[in-house]
């Protein structure tokens, strides 16, 4: 429970920028998510991917994480890529 209000308090440090570029993409990947077309399905994985790389900037002092992060956000550009040839 500590590390959970630690995060949220780390959070509401952040720059307003950047809770509502974390937030439109988190949201935009779980409402596009949900659509049966192709290309909305590519748009949520690109938001998804948007979304890893902003974390993945961030945390780029720990080198695990951050490896982690970049790792998704290939992971969601390759599966993006490959939603797109498929609709």
């Amino acid at each position: 429970m500590k590390q959970m209000k630690f995060m949220y308090k780390h959070y509401l440090s952040e720059p307003l920028w950047f809770k509502i570029l974390t937030l439109t993409t988190l949201l935009i990947s779980i409402i596009f998510s949900s659509f049966n077309n192709g290309y909305y399905q590519s748009c949520a994985k690109l938001a998804a991917a948007i979304f890893f790389c902003t974390y993945g900037f961030k945390f780029r002092n720990n080198t695990k994480v951050s490896v982690l992060f970049f790792a998704l956000m290939i992971l969601c550009i390759y599966l993006s890529w490959n939603s797109l040839k498929l609709a």
